[in-house]
Formats: structure tokens, sequence, C-alpha cells
């Protein structure tokens, strides 16, 4: 669903054929049940790169990006991950998601004449990956903290001075640059 004049356009990706790389999806979906703050564009993105590099096109001051992401953590890890400047990086250097990068988006969107935004990835550690068109329990369990966290970053976001991120309630950041770990109480 779209708002007029968006800034923040908030793509969930993944494949539903494939267990837990379909949560970005998912998400999107919930999300798209609920009418978006002014100014935010949700779109159910799936496998389909090419339609958000130019939905970019468009100019959003942030994409936040939903999808199953891994990490090396447990699965149902929840993460909030500053990739604006992996965007520009090598490919094996921008963290692996179970739909598309950044850099595949951000290429296109060039390639296309766009210039890329700052690029959040709000995601959780996948437990099974593979054939079949449920969430594992564990992502399910997972989905609401993901909901909430892409609820407070588009709040946070929206309500900055500056248009630039704050620190969200229930987010640290880790010794990794650019990640953080939402609290387990939160």
């Amino acid at each position: 669903m779209k708002s007029d004049g968006a800034r923040i356009l908030v793509a969930g990706l993944g494949d539903v054929f494939h267990g837990d790389a379909g949560l970005g999806v998912q998400v999107a979906r919930r999300l798209l049940e609920e009418v978006p703050p002014p100014g935010v564009t949700v779109a159910d993105v799936g496998v389909r790169s090419l339609h958000l590099a130019y939905a970019m096109l468009e100019r959003p001051d942030l994409l936040l990006v939903i999808d199953a992401v891994r990490r090396g953590e447990r699965p149902g890890t929840v993460y909030l991950i500053d990739v604006s400047e992996l965007g520009c990086a090598a490919p094996h250097e921008v963290p692996p998601t179970c739909g598309l990068n950044a850099h595949t988006v951000v290429t296109a969107c060039w390639t296309l004449g766009g210039k890329s935004p700052p690029i959040l990835l709000a995601g959780c550690e996948p437990e099974l990956v593979g054939e079949g068109t449920a969430l594992s329990g564990t992502v399910t369990l997972a989905q609401p903290k993901i909901e909430r966290l892409v609820r407070a970053t588009v709040g946070r976001w929206l309500g900055s001075a500056a248009g630039q991120p704050m620190l969200i309630d229930g987010i640290a950041k880790s010794s990794q640059d650019g990640v953080w770990f939402p609290s387990l109480d939160g």
C-alpha cells in the first residue's frame, strides 16, 4: 500500500516456496493489512528484484528490506543491519539473504539511472530453507518481533529531526559494525 509523498520503502523479499526464505514476503503481507504511516510504502517484492530497483527510482529516503538472513546465530535471531555502505561492496561482502542481495538491487537501480538510499535490513536467522510453503516454527515465533522491529524502525526514522535513523528501544549495537541485535525481552 502506498501513501502520498513516500519517503520510506519497506520491501519484503524472499521465496514463499522455500520455507523460511519466504519470511520477508510474509511480514510484508501482514504489514499490508494495516494502513501505513504517511510517507511509507510497503511492498511484497518476493523474488522480483527488478521491481524493487524500479521502485527505488522514486528515490525513497530509506529502503527497509525484510528477509531471512544468515549470520551464523541461532535460528530465530532477529537482526537490524545497516547495509547502506555494503550496497557498493563486492557481492561476497554483502550479508547473504535468502531472497536477493543489496548489491544486485543497487546495481540494477544505478543501471536504470537511480541512486541508492540508505538501506537497512530487518532480518531473521532461518531454520529451514528448502521446498515448502510454510515458515518453520522458530521463525514463525520470531515474526511478530520482526513486525515490531519494522514498525519501530519506521517510526524512529520518521520521527528523527535529521531524517537519520536513531537508536531503537530494545536494540543494542553489537561489536560488528552496522549490526544491531534486538533485546531478547522486547
